[in-house]
């Protein structure tokens, strides 16, 4: 199958991750690097398989800070490139993925997350919101970030990550976690729409027929940073303004609102089943951008409900954008589980009491 060619539009079981990858062959991406660390090793071995036959690039970089770099000098190129790793590894990334905003150069970076931090352990989690959704290296930057919550998404929103950061000349990552990398379940691959490919005319490509250009992140003379943050700032305020993405999850006369993202929504998914078949109108508003974050319609959902019902694999990250989201803070409680997933049994008993209902 070539690079753009059209998968068949057909229900193909397969883990998450793989869907990742054959997400990332329909968009064009021929070029990976990456260094191997559990949870997403499927990923690379996905790649190191596919990618040759394909005219692509495989390569397994020394470290994670090799790759990065080898991701941006790629990415100056013109070409769709993507790594895959997780948290430790993607700390490592860090600087690079700073240069890279800086530079404005396009990638996808994907994060099957792990339970930290420090070494942590292979556990799902979702404990790096912040490293993600915040930037985690240096210069206020920004990453897009896509949260998954199914093996389908996994393979539309790779597809989407590329198309952003292409259109906005900045790294997207897909922030997936354990579970959702490692489940299998049907899916469809749909085509990839080339309309979305859009001209790169600042790549590095050689400069004969032309002026020179570069692709930099250092600016020295007078106030040229200053200028720089600035217009990387109105691209990140374009970003929220037109880019964020929600689902709207049985909220029609709901009373309470879950707001999880990624599987810890999955999960709640059921609890809300369960909820409505009890009589109590729960529903969910579930993040499919974490950056921009969908906080307009939090806002408007504040209004509507009694509870805000945030949910996460971790001691509370996303609950601080929903505090920033609404005013409303007595309207917010809080299920959080570290490392592990929550149950449909344990949401659902918290949707209990805050309805008033005894277990």
């Amino acid at each position: 199958m070539s690079a753009l060619a059209s998968p068949p539009s057909k229900r193909i079981l397969t883990k998450g991750n793989e869907a990742i990858c054959l997400g990332a062959v329909a968009a064009g991406c021929l070029h990976y690097y990456g260094y191997p660390i559990t949870p997403q090793n499927d990923i690379p071995e996905y790649m190191a398989s596919h990618l040759p036959a394909l005219g692509g690039t495989f390569l397994q970089a020394e470290s994670e800070v090799a790759t990065i770099n080898f991701i941006l000098g790629t990415s100056a190129s013109g070409k769709r490139v993507m790594t895959s790793s997780s948290g430790p590894g993607i700390s490592l990334m860090q600087e690079g993925l700073s240069y890279m905003a800086g530079s404005e150069l396009p990638a996808v970076i994907v994060n099957i997350s792990r339970s930290g931090p420090g070494l942590g352990g292979i556990a799902p989690s979702q404990g790096d919101y912040f490293q993600a959704v915040k930037g985690g290296g240096h210069g206020g930057y920004r990453l897009i970030v896509l949260a998954p919550h199914s093996v389908q998404e996994m393979y539309t929103l790779t597809m989407l990550a590329f198309d952003l950061a292409d259109k906005y000349r900045n790294p997207a990552m897909i922030l997936g976690d354990a579970i959702v990398g490692q489940m299998k379940e049907p899916f469809v691959a749909s085509p990839y729409d080339t309309a979305s490919i859009v001209e790169k005319p600042w790549a590095l490509t050689g400069c004969a027929g032309r002026e020179r250009q570069n692709v930099k992140s250092l600016y020295l003379k007078d106030n040229a940073i200053e200028d720089h943050n600035w217009k990387l700032y109105e691209k990140y305020e374009r970003i929220r303004k037109d880019e964020a993405r929600a689902e709207s999850y049985m909220l029609d006369g709901a009373t309470i609102a879950i707001v999880a993202f990624g599987t810890a929504a999955r999960v709640s998914k059921t609890a809300i089943q369960w909820a409505r078949k009890e009589g109590i109108a729960a529903g969910m508003l579930r993040p499919i951008t974490l950056f921009p974050f969908p906080g307009r319609e939090v806002s408007e959902l504040a209004k509507k409900v009694d509870v805000l019902l945030v949910i996460e694999m971790n001691t509370g990250q996303m609950l601080e954008d929903v505090r920033q989201s609404t005013p409303l803070h007595d309207r917010i409680a809080f299920l959080g589980k570290p490392c592990a997933m929550p149950t449909p049994e344990e949401i659902l008993e918290r949707i209990r009491l805050l309805a008033g209902r005894k277990g």
